[in-house]
């Protein structure tokens, strides 16, 4: 499994990327793993202020259905819409063109209680 050191991990399995206070959101490997092949992404909280690990949306995969949740609470301002057309992309390329949504950060203190890639690592064993 691939955890990039440059990110931060929840126990919900998704990852953020921050810049300044915009944060790029996604499901890391070992979620897009577990799932099996992803053939739908519903995300409908654009524009929403959501508080921490509340839900942002849903994937449905082969094997199973699964809620997203936002990492840090914060105001979702984008949803990747290549995903819409093309959700494989969430399992091929997961931390890159397979991530799922942008927001606004409202406390970067918030990520303080986030995982490391290492600490990723030994949690999902």
């Amino acid at each position: 499994m691939n955890y990039p050191a440059h990110l931060k991990y929840t126990k919900d399995h998704e990852w953020i990327l921050v810049e300044g206070n915009t944060a790029t959101v996604g499901i890391t490997d070992y979620a897009q793993d577990a799932l099996g092949d992803i053939i739908y992404v519903d995300i409908s909280t654009i524009g929403k202020s959501l508080s921490a690990e509340a839900i942002f949306g849903a994937v449905d995969a082969v094997k199973t259905a699964s809620d997203l949740f936002v990492p840090v609470a914060g105001t979702i301002t984008e949803m990747n819409a290549e995903i819409t057309a093309n959700p494989d992309l969430v399992n091929t390329d997961p931390y890159g063109a397979g991530w799922m949504v942008k927001m606004t950060i409202d406390n970067i203190a918030d990520l303080d209680g986030l995982m490391s890639a290492d600490q990723y690592a030994a949690f999902v064993g």
